[in-house]
C-alpha cells in the first residue's frame, strides 16, 4: 500500500462529520472517492493533506505513521492536491507557477531560470503535454491550467495526487486527454484519488472506489464490481426514482413571448444572437467551453453590456444596464460560479437569502424589517430543503449542494418571472441534482420562463422544451427536444452544421 487512512474520525462543534473511516490507496492506482455533498469527502482529504487534524485515527505513508502540521509538509512527503478552484497565480508564467515557493538557485540569491525551464519541459514531455511555458497562466484554458497544477505536483515528486472535481469545467475532449495522462502517470507509479460527481467517469478511469455516506465508509471495492445504479444506491442509502421529472407535451408556440433577443452582439464573446422565450418554457443552451453562453446570459442580465442588439421583456423594449435593473425588469440569474458570483460565502445564510431583495424588507424610510427577512429566509429553507443548523450559519460551512440551493433561493426571493440557470448542478451530487431538476420543472409548470445553460447533455435533454446550440459565439442550431440527440447537439457544438 502507498497510503492508508485508518479509523479516521472528526467532529466540528460536536457534529460528527467522519466516523471511523478507513481507506487504502495502492501504488500506481486511480482510486475514486464518491458520496453526496456533506458525506465527508472534503474533510477526509483535508486530513490527508494536513489542513485538518483527525480527532481519532492514523495516516500511514509507505507503512510509516505520519501526521502533517500543514499542507506543505504533506507536499514534501509526496502528497499533493489539485483543487476544483485552481490555485495558480494568473500573472506568472507556467514555469514560474510550477516552481512557486521552491525556486531553484545556482547559488544563494541567484535563480537558476534556465534549469527550471528545462525541468518543466521534461515534466510535460513525460506526460505528453505540449505548451509554451513562457505564457502567463491567465492566457491558458481551464484544461491547460489543470495540467500546470499536475505538473507542479510532479515537480515536487508527488507519489499521490488528489484531483477534486477535475472535469467539472472541462469539455469532453479535454476530459479524455486528462484521463489519458492520468493513465500514463499511473504506469509510472503515480497514484490518484479522483473525487467526482460524474459517476460514469468513475468507471472510465478508476481501479478502485470508496463510497462515503453521512461521514461513514459504506463500501470500498474494485470499480468493476459495481455499476452506476449500485453506486447511487450506496451513496444515497435509498433507491432514486427517475432522475428527471416526467415531461408534459409543451406547445410553446401557443404561449406568449416573455423575452425576445434580437441581433445581440458582444465581440469576441458572441455575435448576432436572436431567440424567443415563451411563458412556461425551459429553453436550453448547449455548447462547448468558450462558446459564449455564460457571456450571453450575463449580457442579458446587465452584468456586461452588449455592443449592439435589442432585448424585449413582455413586449416592451428594455435597456438593462445593471443586475439591479434586470431584477426590477423581472429577470433573475443563478450564476455559473456560486462562490465568486452568487454568494457571499463568509456571510450567514440569512444575509445571502435576502441580500438581493432587501428593498422588499424595508420601510419607506429605509428601516429593515428583520422579522420579515427571517420569515422569508425560513420559508425558502423549508421550500428548498436546505440543510442548515441556523439562519446564522456561514454559507461556507454548507455542502456544495446546499450552497447552490441558497444561491437559487436568493434569486427566487426576487419573485422574478424569467429565470436564468447557468450550470445549476455543477459540482453537486446526484441527490441534490434531482431536487434541482424537479424544482426547475415545478417553476416552469407554475408559469416561470427559464433559460438553462448546461454542459451536461443529459440535463438539457431531460429538462428542456427546446435546445439552442452555440459554437464560437454563434447559434448553430435550434432543436425541439423530441428531435434532439446527443450526437446532433455535439455536431452543432463543434460547428458541423
Amino acid at each position: 500500500m502507498l497510503v492508508e487512512l485508518k479509523n479516521i474520525s472528526k467532529s466540528f462543534g460536536g457534529n460528527p462529520v467522519l466516523k471511523d473511516v478507513s481507506v487504502t490507496i495502492q501504488p500506481g492506482s486511480i482510486h475514486a472517492l464518491v458520496g453526496e455533498n456533506g458525506a465527508g469527502k472534503s474533510t477526509l482529504m483535508k486530513i490527508l493533506i494536513g489542513v485538518e487534524n483527525p480527532d481519532q485515527g492514523e495516516i500511514f505513508l509507505n507503512g510509516q505513521i505520519k501526521r502533517w502540521n500543514n499542507p506543505l509538509e504533506a507536499r514534501l512527503a509526496g502528497i499533493a492536491m489539485v483543487y476544483q478552484e485552481l490555485s495558480l497565480v494568473p500573472t506568472l508564467t507556467v514555469y514560474e507557477n510550477i516552481f512557486l515557493g521552491k525556486l531553484l538557485q545556482k547559488k544563494p540569491g541567484l535563480v537558476a531560470w534556465k534549469k527550471m525551464k528545462r525541468e518543466v519541459q521534461n515534466i510535460f514531455r513525460e506526460i505528453d503535454f505540449s505548451i509554451d511555458i513562457n505564457r502567463t497562466v491567465q492566457e491558458l484554458s481551464i484544461a491547460e491550467q489543470q495540467m500546470v497544477e499536475i505538473g507542479r505536483a510532479l515537480a515536487q515528486n508527488a507519489q499521490l495526487i488528489i484531483l477534486d472535481e477535475p472535469t467539472s469545467s472541462l469539455t469532453e475532449q479535454d476530459t479524455k486527454k486528462l484521463f489519458s495522462r492520468m493513465k500514463a502517470l499511473k504506469e509510472k507509479g503515480v497514484s490518484f484519488i479522483f473525487i467526482t460527481h460524474r459517476l460514469q467517469e468513475v468507471f472510465e478511469i478508476a481501479d478502485d472506489i470508496s463510497i462515503l455516506r453521512d461521514g461513514e465508509l459504506v463500501k470500498t471495492c474494485s470499480s468493476s464490481d459495481l455499476d452506476v445504479d449500485s453506486v447511487v444506491r450506496l451513496m444515497v442509502g435509498r433507491e432514486l426514482r427517475e432522475q428527471f421529472p416526467q415531461r408534459k407535451v409543451f406547445k410553446y408556440h401557443s404561449k406568449p413571448v416573455v423575452l425576445q433577443v434580437e441581433n445581440l452582439s458582444q465581440p469576441p464573446n458572441f455575435y448576432d444572437i436572436s431567440f424567443k422565450l415563451h411563458q412556461g418554457e425551459i429553453l436550453g443552451f448547449a455548447g462547448l467551453m468558450g462558446a459564449g453562453r455564460t457571456e450571453l446570459m450575463e449580457a442579458i442580465f446587465g452584468v456586461k453590456k452588449p455592443v449592439s442588439g435589442t432585448i424585449e421583456v413582455n413586449g416592451h423594449l428594455v435597456k438593462i444596464t445593471s443586475p439591479t435593473e434586470a431584477v426590477r425588469t423581472g429577470l433573475g440569474l443563478i450564476a455559473d460560479d456560486r462562490k465568486t458570483k452568487g454568494l457571499v460565502t463568509e456571510a450567514e445564510v440569512l444575509f445571502n437569502l435576502v441580500m438581493a431583495t432587501q428593498f422588499k424588507f424595508a420601510t419607506r424610510w429605509g428601516w429593515r424589517l428583520k422579522g420579515l427577512e427571517k420569515k422569508s429566509a425560513s420559508d425558502l429553507i423549508s421550500q428548498l430543503r436546505i440543510k442548515v443548523s441556523s439562519l446564522q450559519q456561514p454559507v461556507l460551512n454548507l455542502s456544495g449542494g446546499n450552497q447552490q440551493k441558497v444561491a437559487i433561493g436568493k434569486t427566487l426571493n426576487t419573485d422574478s418571472s424569467i429565470l436564468i440557470f447557468d450550470e445549476p448542478t455543477r459540482g453537486i451530487d446526484v441527490g441534490a441534482k434531482r431536487e434541482i431538476y424537479f424544482l426547475i420543472r415545478e417553476l416552469a409548470d407554475r408559469g416561470a420562463s427559464i433559460l438553462l445553460v448546461s454542459s451536461e447533455m443529459e440535463e438539457l435533454l431531460g429538462l428542456c422544451d427546446r435546445i439552442l446550440v452555440m459554437h464560437q459565439g454563434h447559434i448553430t442550431g435550434a432543436l425541439p427536444v423530441e428531435n434532439a440527440t446527443q450526437e446532433k447537439i455535439m455536431k452543432l457544438a463543434v460547428g458541423v452544421v
